[in-house]
């Protein structure tokens, strides 16, 4: 194996993650190996412990990745934070709680290594049971799909590109995500770089989202008209950051 320094860096921000990096950190271990094999060179998993009050950042260094802290809740400051601590040329930024593809590091680092793009995403597939979950699913779906947007469950681009856009925007309590991936396509196209959707794959999130609250409640909450309403609340999104939630 290369011992130079990290050529990509995962950044995977987590609050009280504990019960669930056993089950999906592994999964992104496992597909960074992948590419470590193929590629001869090297990279790192940055879990960054937001403010967790349980075992956290414990278990997520006896996985072997190096664990940052970021006090302040919010879950664009923890990417910020992640990427500062990152030492690779590329980033990918990984929900918690998500089984990822074996393939999805090779694949993302194929795109931004042949200089032909300056990012992407890996959609994500969600499998919710409730009725109205689901058609809060297919609601962000439509607005993906027409405004060229996706979630930050996954997307990666060059440290270049994350930094000229001074990475995700704190003050944002949610779709801070859709914020920062539609300033990287508005890059991708000034550059002549655009950003990739690498449709062929996908990722799986867990279903805690969707069975922690009603679906009324997700619906009235979490639905992209609210969302663009009180972007920058903090009150208005307490409940949602003060549990397991987000």
């Amino acid at each position: 194996m290369n011992d130079s320094a990290p050529a990509l860096s995962v950044v995977i921000p987590a609050y009280n993650e504990a019960k669930y990096l056993p089950i999906y950190l592994p999964t992104v271990l496992a597909s960074l190996r992948q590419w470590e094999q193929s590629s001869g060179q090297r990279g790192e998993v940055i879990v960054v412990d937001n403010a967790s009050t349980d075992d956290t950042a414990r278990i997520a260094a006896e996985h072997g990745a190096h664990v940052v802290t970021e006090p302040e809740r919010g879950i664009g400051q923890a990417r910020n934070t992640g990427a500062i601590a990152a030492s690779g040329d590329y980033l990918v930024f990984i929900d918690a709680d998500v089984f990822f593809p074996l393939e999805g590091i090779t694949d993302a680092m194929r795109h931004l290594t042949s200089g032909a793009c300056m990012g992407g995403a890996i959609p994500p597939l969600y499998e919710p049971t409730k009725w109205g979950t689901r058609l809060l699913v297919a609601a962000w779906g439509l607005y993906r799909r027409f405004c060229g947007g996706a979630q930050g469950v996954t997307q990666f681009c060059t440290r270049e590109a994350f930094f000229a856009l001074a990475g995700y925007r704190p003050e944002l309590y949610m779709s801070e995500d859709v914020d920062f991936f539609a300033r990287l396509t508005r890059l991708g196209r000034q550059r002549g770089a655009p950003v990739v959707h690498l449709n062929h794959l996908r990722v799986r999130p867990s279903n805690r989202r969707f069975e922690h609250w009603s679906s009324w409640r997700m619906i009235w909450w979490a639905n992209p008209a609210t969302a663009h309403l009180f972007l920058t609340s903090r009150r208005f999104w307490r409940h949602w950051y003060d549990s397991a939630v987000r």
